[in-house]
């Protein structure tokens, strides 16, 4: 059943892309120190669809649900990858006849 009006349930990953006018960096030069970037509001992201800056609640969110998903994406990848043990019980064809070397 999809509802019809009122806010979302769940809070969406909006798409995020980096600042163009301070690169990401959250200040811009000026004559003589560094200023608050204006456009993203010195936070150096814009929502990418509408390209404005997103205020500091939203970003705030939008942040850490991106923090997350990645933290997440880089703990399935540790876990997908094998140690040191997995690779010496594997044969690598480096021995003499192709059969296991370990180098013990």
């Amino acid at each position: 059943m999809k509802k019809s009006h009122g806010p979302s349930f769940r809070r969406e990953l909006k798409p995020l892309m980096v600042c163009g006018t301070c690169r990401g960096a959250t200040v811009v030069s000026g004559v003589f120190h560094q200023l608050d970037c204006a456009a993203c509001n010195a936070s150096g992201w814009l929502c990418a669809e509408t390209g404005l800056a997103l205020p500091v609640e939203v970003l705030v969110q939008q942040l850490s649900l991106k923090l997350r998903n990645v933290t997440a994406e880089l703990s399935r990848a540790r876990q997908s990858i094998g140690g040191a043990h997995e690779q010496y019980e594997q044969n690598n064809r480096r021995g003499a006849g192709g059969s296991n070397f370990t180098g013990d």
